[in-house]
């Protein structure tokens, strides 16, 4: 027994590996180079192997600086080896010298593995939550000194190692080590600091070297034109929202006012010089101006880094990492924590539909078609020039799971808005017959999908209260916004394209054409409680040529601002969530564009302050009463008062929720001034006006009741004689 005992704490490998393994690891070939290089037991003793380019010479160093041996230099290029006296494995630092020149490097090999095989368990079943702290670059003390680790997924690679301005991006000095049962390779790096460039070399399996891969779970990413990952620190962000977050994990969503400004931030406003702001700048313009405006929520069109600028942010390769255009993530954290303090939420535009093909990014990532489909029919998309991702592989699937988590935990967002849900579900998407594979039962849902997205809501609503998903899904699939448990795709809302489509259609026809398409307005009421919709007045109207919200509305420049009065004040009256593109809130002429800020100027005349103002007070009447919004997604809270004279264009509709005033909305979408027109009511008394769109001080022409009607019994009912303003809407209260 002893005998065997003392055997097996030998190692039968000789103090220095054959000469063909040498060659490999100075050409970076080697398949295991923590096999060859670090500390090894040898017949008996420890043997120390380690490779340092432009060294002469090395000395052998504990942690503390203790020599524990010279080394041979075995190959001018850098290869050393040598006894060393030391008891037990420990990570060891070696003395270089060159010339006159002498530095110290640790050795990386020298260490042992971070992950441990609990992580191998969760990533092979595809149920780890937490990749995001296990896979990319993280700070770390390590066997007792500090540096980061680095881990990436590429299961088909031959070699993969960690190039940087740590290592002169030389791919021999942290060839990284292969986790087998998962397919990730990971090192962990001493010495490495915050701030350092990054990227990994990644060999197929052919031999081939690809163009370096900025990391998929990069926390932080270059300015462009630059595309490489950057090592950065944990976040720390002293949060001060525990109000916030508690309000909404404690209430139902449906039932609250919600009322969005979308931005683009990096043209919302600008510096004087044409630059964009940082976080801290937009902090202190964009945040006081919701809170006067009275949003409840800032939507952001995507801020995950991307190259191209005139994308939007929709061709996104860093899904982990806040774009650097607007400086550190530490900046968007303090963001979003003094949204949280003045009550607004923060959603962001979630892309995980597709990604360009930058050779730097996730594209045949290890030399095959790791993240998207290998077949075009299912991997390309056309309309972008995107690659799609690979929805029946778990560790996409994953990959994309943990990113809506990470977004939630790290930087307490409020929700996401899935973006281009629609060509996700369907396989034939935007293809002909003949691009595109059927599903195992020969229809054309793409059902690998479908489970993507439930399981995703399902996890991100299981684990955090409060949360909420918004899809933009263009199309009748059902049950978009209800539960997964009860066959839904899981989500909190669904914007309404149909709302949008047809309203803005109405709204571009003379005011005398618009009797013939009364449909386009009321339609909508037969399907608005089907879902939990969001009205969104979004980018997507206000690009492409499709010009500015007031540039649709029909008639002369007065009749335009009256119209879009009008609308804004029907749709803040209509069954659903609100939501607005930045500078429609103002009646911004010019189409919008990426590269310059809003036309701010505009707010010194009074048709465009006017506007600013109505939709200021459009949302505060909406916060303020529960009949608006208390009832946005459920039928109870709407009622048809008139719904059917197209001759006029005229609309009316009840309000209510439970225990609440009700709020009559009635809008005029003519020029022409009605006196005494009937309007039933369910009681008879004074009714208040509490809104008018026509009013002067929003740029109209004054026309209104005085602010107050009287509703009697009459024959038929409860009838209110009430003048209608030219285009224009009002809301009436019912008084106590």
């Amino acid at each position: 027994m002893k005998k065997t005992t003392a055997k097996s704490e030998k190692e039968t490998r000789p103090t220095n590996p054959p000469a063909s393994e040498i060659a490999a690891i100075l050409s970076a070939s080697h398949s295991d180079p923590f096999s060859v290089l670090g500390l090894h037991r040898s017949n008996g003793d420890f043997v120390a192997r380690c490779f340092i380019p432009g060294a002469q010479a090395a000395t052998a160093l504990t942690l503390d600086g203790k020599e524990i041996g010279e080394l041979s230099c075995l190959d001018p290029a850098g290869y050393f080896c040598g006894t060393v006296k030391v008891s037990k494995r420990q990570p060891l630092r070696y003395r270089a010298v060159r010339g006159d020149a002498e530095w110290t490097v640790t050795d990386p090999y020298s260490f042992g593995p971070v992950l441990g095989p609990m992580d191998d368990y969760y990533i092979r079943e595809g149920s780890h939550l937490r990749l995001f702290d296990k896979l990319g670059a993280h700070p770390l003390k390590h066997e007792g000194v500090q540096g980061f680790h680095f881990a990436v997924w590429a299961p088909n690679a031959r070699r993969v190692s960690v190039v940087g301005d740590f290592n002169n991006w030389d791919g021999r000095r942290h060839a990284m080590r292969l986790r087998q049962d998962t397919g990730i390779w990971e090192i962990f790096a001493p010495d490495v600091l915050p701030g350092s460039s990054y990227k990994f070399e990644i060999v197929t399996s052919d031999g081939v070297v690809l163009p370096l891969k900025a990391d998929p779970f990069g926390r932080r990413a270059e300015l462009r034109p630059a595309t490489a990952s950057i090592t950065t620190p944990e976040l720390t962000q002293e949060w001060q929202d525990d109000a916030h977050i508690a309000h909404w994990a404690n209430v139902d969503q449906r039932r609250q006012p919600i009322s969005i400004y979308e931005v683009h931030a990096g043209s919302w406003q600008r510096r004087n010089d044409g630059s964009m702001l940082s976080w801290d700048e937009l902090a202190d313009r964009l945040i006081p101006y919701c809170v006067d405006m009275g949003f409840t929520h800032i939507e952001f069109l995507p801020i995950t880094e991307h190259p191209y600028d005139p994308s939007w942010g929709y061709q996104t390769l860093g899904l982990y990492a806040p774009t650097s255009r607007f400086g550190e993530p530490e900046g968007f954290a303090r963001f979003v924590n003094g949204c949280h303090k003045v009550g607004i939420g923060v959603i962001l535009d979630w892309v995980p539909a597709h990604f360009p093909v930058d050779e730097h990014g996730l594209k045949w990532f290890d030399g095959t078609a790791l993240y998207e489909h290998e077949d075009p029919r299912k991997g390309f998309h056309p309309d972008w020039n995107t690659a799609i991702f690979n929805f029946g592989r778990l560790e996409v699937v994953s990959f994309l799971i943990n990113n809506a988590l990470y977004w939630r935990e790290k930087f307490h967002l409020d929700g996401l808005r899935v973006d281009a849900v629609a060509s996700m579900l369907y396989l034939d998407y935007s293809r002909k017959h003949g691009e595109w594979i059927p599903n195992e039962y020969g229809g054309n849902e793409n059902l690998e999908a479908v489970r993507f997205l439930q399981s995703m809501n399902r996890n991100l609503y299981g684990t955090h209260a409060g949360v909420m998903t918004i899809a933009e899904e263009s199309t009748s699939w059902p049950k978009v916004s209800h539960p997964v448990h009860e066959g839904g795709l899981g989500f909190g809302f669904k914007w309404n394209m149909g709302f949008m489509h047809d309203t803005l259609s109405y709204m571009s026809r003379e005011a005398v054409h618009r009797r013939y398409h009364h449909q386009e307005i009321t339609f909508g009421l037969l399907y608005a409680f089907s879902e939990n919709f969001v009205l969104p007045i979004s980018h997507d109207e206000v690009v492409h040529g499709k010009g500015s919200l007031i540039a649709k509305m029909s008639g002369d420049d007065w009749q335009k601002f009256a119209n879009l009065r009008a609308y804004f004040g029907f749709m803040w009256g209509y069954p659903g969530k609100k939501l607005l593109f930045m500078g429609q809130e103002f009646a911004q002429w010019s189409e919008w564009s990426e590269e310059r800020s809003l036309d701010w100027n505009l707010l010194q005349y009074p048709m465009h302050e006017g506007m600013r103002r109505l939709v200021r007070d459009l949302n505060l009447t909406y916060r303020a009463k529960a009949a608006l919004h208390a009832r946005d997604c459920e039928g109870d809270g709407f009622e048809w008062l008139i719904a059917d004279d197209h001759e006029n264009s005229v609309f009316a509709w009840l309000r209510k929720a439970p225990g609440e005033k009700p709020i009559a909305v009635i809008t005029n979408f003519t020029p022409i001034y009605r006196e005494a027109y009937a309007v039933p009511l369910p009681a008879a008394g004074r009714w208040r006006e509490i809104l008018n769109s026509d009013a002067e001080i929003y740029g109209g022409s004054g026309k209104g009741n005085g602010g107050r009607v009287e509703a009697e019994e009459a024959t038929g009912g409860v009838f209110a004689r009430i003048t209608l303003p030219p285009l224009a809407t009002i809301m009436l209260e019912q008084e106590a």
